[in-house]
């Protein structure tokens, strides 16, 4: 590291009683640091990017050379603060693969990356430059996926394909904000495009109008290109969870899925081979559920399932950020997120969030030790097994 210091957001400062709080008061990023001869306060001021690492310790010890420090000491403090993703390289080159322009547009987004980033880097851009190098395959391009591919081409993903056999309707338009109303009657694909390219030229954009009626269409859909995530925005039918589950275990490729289901927006993630994959998590949330139904009372009479979704442009356009959100951690990593898990809000009453996590299941029917025999399974079986699920309350829409 050529010249190291503290990250702008991560700026440090002390305690009334003479600790170093460092990395912002957001909770998950920051830390405390016990300092009581002051010199940790002297080093995160000398790393200010203008000194290199061995100027950085000669100052260190000029400011206090009564302390039991040596070169080894600082050198290891310096080390450890990189380490816990507080510093960045304020040397380090401008990335070659990213015009001045392209510089410009995702400088603030890059400032969020560094807040949230706590993986040491060579550059701050990096996490920018795996979006630009990154393919998704987006399957539903309604209120959540629209939003979704919104915040995707925005934040500058490098490559978008979007996934969506229907129509414009005049109903659609509470809240699928990619579309208008001239848009009635089009395929929502094509004004999706539209709309969509006239965001960002820099991000390439392609689709296909298409629907998803079984795993092996996902599985085609999948293998057609590279893609680096699968971000599943579709709510029909219901089992289509179950397949995106199927066909990205057997693929290894990371994916996650959004929706809301009446005030309850949420998303969920999951990479193939690290933490609970979707059937771990949806039947560790069914056994946790606690509805106190009379015996053999079908679960559906808790959960409704209705013939339409009740949305509106918030609840449409929280969840497609989220899944966003999730797409870009999967991307870049940033910020880190266990998969495995399922967050989100409840609008009804603001701190009560959703959260949901679940370990990987030893004997779980997708992933577990069996996971080899049910990948097989055919579309009829699965659909089956789909609508057991959804009766079980709790699925989202789009």
């Amino acid at each position: 590291m050529r010249r190291p210091r503290i990250k702008p957001e991560h700026r440090a400062y002390r305690t009334v009683e003479g600790n170093v709080r460092i990395g912002s008061v957001v909770h998950g990023i920051g830390s405390e640091v016990a300092d009581p001869q002051g010199w940790v306060w002297t080093l995160v001021e000398a790393m200010d990017g203008t000194r290199d690492r061995g100027e950085i310790v000669a100052d260190v010890l000029r400011a206090h050379p009564g302390a039991d420090l040596g070169e080894a000491d600082l050198l290891a403090a310096v080390d450890d603060l990189t380490q816990a993703g507080f510093v960045e390289d304020a040397g380090a080159p401008e990335p070659v693969a990213l015009s001045a322009a392209e510089r410009e547009r995702y400088g603030r987004g890059m400032t969020l990356q560094r807040w949230m980033d706590l993986t040491p880097r060579a550059s701050p851009w990096d996490p920018q430059l795996a979006l630009r190098a990154s393919r998704v395959l987006l399957v539903g391009v309604g209120g959540t996926g629209g939003a979704a591919a919104r915040d995707l081409v925005a934040s500058g993903v490098g490559h978008l394909h979007c996934v969506e056999p229907d129509t414009v309707e005049l109903s659609n338009l509470n809240r699928q904000t990619l579309f208008a109303e001239a848009d009635i009657g089009r395929p929502k694909l094509d004004a999706a495009l539209r709309t969509l390219r006239a965001l960002n030229g820099d991000v390439a954009l392609s689709g296909e109008r298409r629907e998803v009626r079984g795993p092996d269409d996902l599985a085609e859909l999948l293998a057609a290109a590279p893609y680096d995530a699968l971000l599943l925005a579709a709510d029909r039918p219901p089992v289509v969870r179950r397949w995106a589950n199927e066909v990205c275990l057997a693929t290894g490729t990371p994916w996650a899925e959004a929706g809301y289901r009446g005030p309850l927006v949420s998303v969920a993630l999951f990479r193939p081979g690290t933490g609970a994959c979707w059937v771990c998590l949806r039947d560790t949330e069914v056994e946790r559920r606690e509805l106190s139904l009379p015996p053999g009372e079908d679960e559906e009479i808790a959960s409704p399932r209705m013939d339409w979704n009740p949305v509106n442009a918030v609840t449409a356009q929280l969840s497609g950020s989220l899944l966003a959100h999730a797409g870009l951690a999967l991307l870049s990593g940033v910020p880190h997120i266990e998969p495995g898990c399922r967050f989100g809000f409840n609008l009804m009453r603001p701190g009560d969030n959703v959260l949901a996590r679940a370990p990987r299941r030893p004997g779980c029917p997708a992933c577990g030790k069996t996971a080899g025999e049910d990948m097989g399974k055919t579309t009829e079986g699965a659909a089956t097994a789909g609508a057991g699920a959804g009766a079980t309350g709790g699925e989202p829409g789009r």
